[in-house]
């Protein structure tokens, strides 16, 4: 099984390449794991027309998706999960040999409705509201955090 962060917009602040860089050497150590970029769309002018900005990028996302990947999209309005029931979500799709994880991080604004559609699974990584560029750190360590807990590692301080 591969994994696949599909990510609107690239880390601006040192500390978060950094430590998305550390984390995704971790998890590379597990599984095939690749993080794609994808341009942010434009703002233009004072007003920006929020919902055309998710629908482009949800066009540009939804081109980049994998065929036969499981797709999961990051969302504040998500499931939420516990890292062993994602650890049990990852675990489960490496026994029945899922091609790929294709994970979604939206931009600044979300994602589009056609992009949510389309998912097999709307996660939140918090009920707190964070940014899409916080929100690739975290996903990242709690992929790493959950290979260890399927290895049964002691990173989780189980």
């Amino acid at each position: 099984m591969k994994i696949r962060l599909l990510c609107v917009g690239r880390l601006s602040e040192a500390y978060l390449r950094d430590g998305a860089d550390e984390f995704l050497q971790r998890v590379r150590r597990y599984l095939p794991t690749d993080v794609v970029e994808l341009k942010e769309e434009k703002i233009g002018g004072r007003r920006p027309d929020i919902a055309r900005i998710r629908e482009r990028e949800g066009e540009r996302l939804l081109a980049k998706i994998s065929d036969g990947s499981c797709l999961i999209v990051l969302d504040e309005r998500g499931r939420g999960m516990t890292s062993p029931q994602l650890a049990g979500f990852l675990e489960e799709h490496m026994v029945h040999a899922t091609p790929a994880l294709d994970f979604v991080i939206g931009g600044p604004y979300g994602v589009s409705d056609a992009v949510r559609q389309r998912a097999t699974l709307v996660l939140s990584l918090s009920k707190l509201t964070l940014t899409h560029q916080m929100a690739r750190l975290f996903l990242l360590e709690q992929l790493y955090r959950a290979m260890t807990i399927v290895r049964n590692e002691p990173y989780h301080n189980r």
